[in-house]
């Protein structure tokens, strides 16, 4: 199966200007539709970096989202990085420029070519509608570039998905428990966890270590995720095993 990326994109971002909300908000949509995120980029406003970047995800089967970038000041460059990584030219594009004009003309605003400007995507691309001021975004294969808003970006990245990948939607079930080890050691445990995940192949081990603080002593969440099947039954070899070192657990 492809996996699915996330590239967040702005100088707001990578200079602590403003906090991203993208990152979490995707994962939450994702999941709410059953897929996982594999890998996320925050980039700045830099086209040759950006350019670059979209060369090597373009080149790869990966679902990607892109926040960010897509208007048509100064510093907004995705559009031009995108048709650049591609190799195509930018063109408006029939669809984009139909949503810009209808927004001017509910606005009854004049249209200027540098406002037209903003449907002129990579060749070959087509449009994400944009259900709160209808200036779209667009999609370059499997690649699909939003605006930096929230209020505009998240809807958009629902429509892709719903339109695009309903097929995939909970097509790998899976869940996922966990206990914690108080006084854990994971040099201690790693043994453990590589046996289970010889031995239940269908689920991955994890352990997040907890250093201890006033409130909570030091202790390691250690659990699997993965096949529904199998999790109870890795879960219990790693109960076991964990008594066997003489540690203490509690469920998480």
């Amino acid at each position: 199966m492809k996996g699915i990326g996330a590239i967040i994109i702005g100088d707001e971002i990578t200079r602590g200007k403003r906090e991203d909300k993208h990152f979490r908000k995707l994962v939450e949509l994702l999941a709410e539709r059953g897929l996982v995120l594999d890998w996320a980029l925050y980039i700045g406003d830099d086209r040759e970096r950006l350019t670059e970047t979209l060369k090597r995800t373009l080149a790869s089967e990966d679902i990607v989202f892109s926040f960010g970038g897509i208007g048509n000041t100064p510093d907004d460059h995705t559009r031009q990085a995108a048709a650049a990584a591609a190799d195509v030219e930018l063109k408006l594009h029939p669809d984009a420029e139909r949503e810009i004009k209808a927004r001017f003309a509910e606005l009854k605003f004049e249209l200027t070519d540098l406002q037209l400007a903003m449907g002129n995507f990579p060749v070959g691309s087509r449009i994400i509608p944009n259900p709160f001021n209808r200036i779209p975004g667009f999609s370059l294969g499997q690649h699909h570039f939003v605006p930096g808003f929230p209020q505009m970006a998240w809807p958009m990245v629902e429509w892709v998905l719903d339109s695009y990948y309903s097929g995939r939607f909970h097509a790998k079930p899976s869940d996922e428990a966990a206990i914690l080890v108080w006084k854990g050691s994971e040099g201690a445990l790693i043994s453990l966890m590589r046996r289970v995940e010889i031995d239940f192949p269908g689920v991955k081990v994890f352990s997040l270590p907890f250093l201890g603080s006033n409130e909570v002593q030091r202790h390691i969440e250690l659990g699997v995720r993965g096949e529904p099947q199998q999790v109870p039954a890795a879960m219990e070899a790693i109960r076991r095993s964990v008594a066997e070192l003489g540690y203490s657990f509690d469920e998480k």
